[in-house]
């Protein structure tokens, strides 16, 4: 059974810290793509970052880089987006998801075979 669970969503203040973990069950470790997107309200979805498996490439939006950071532990098969320096516009709904095989188009929401549920993350004073 495939499965992505995200975790770590929560409310900061601006220019704070959140960690989000995406973990992943039923999914072969070897030759796939996990990918961050997150929605807003009235907005829509919005890529922030992609890892490959197992070789650890990552890609990030523009918007995002030098703040937001994504990473792996094969060992747990979970993949993790650290955010930094957090903005009220980061206030969204981020998930999780993932693809069967490598995918070139990482960016695309399309690519992408399985979705999490989401997790909501608020930067607000």
């Amino acid at each position: 059974h495939v499965q992505l669970v995200e975790s770590g969503g929560g409310s900061v203040q601006p220019g704070g810290s959140l960690t989000l973990a995406c973990a992943v069950s039923g999914f072969p470790i070897d030759r796939s793509c996990v990918g961050w997107f997150r929605q807003s309200a009235g907005k829509e979805r919005e890529w922030i970052a992609s890892i490959y498996r197992p070789g650890g490439n990552t890609f990030a939006a523009d918007s995002v880089k030098g703040r937001f950071a994504i990473s792996q532990d094969n060992a747990k098969n979970t993949v993790s987006l650290q955010m930094n320096s957090l903005k009220p516009e980061d206030t969204a709904v981020y998930y999780c998801a993932a693809t069967y095989g490598i995918r070139a188009d990482y960016s695309r929401g399309s690519s992408y075979d399985v979705w999490g549920q989401g997790t909501q993350v608020t930067v607000s004073t």
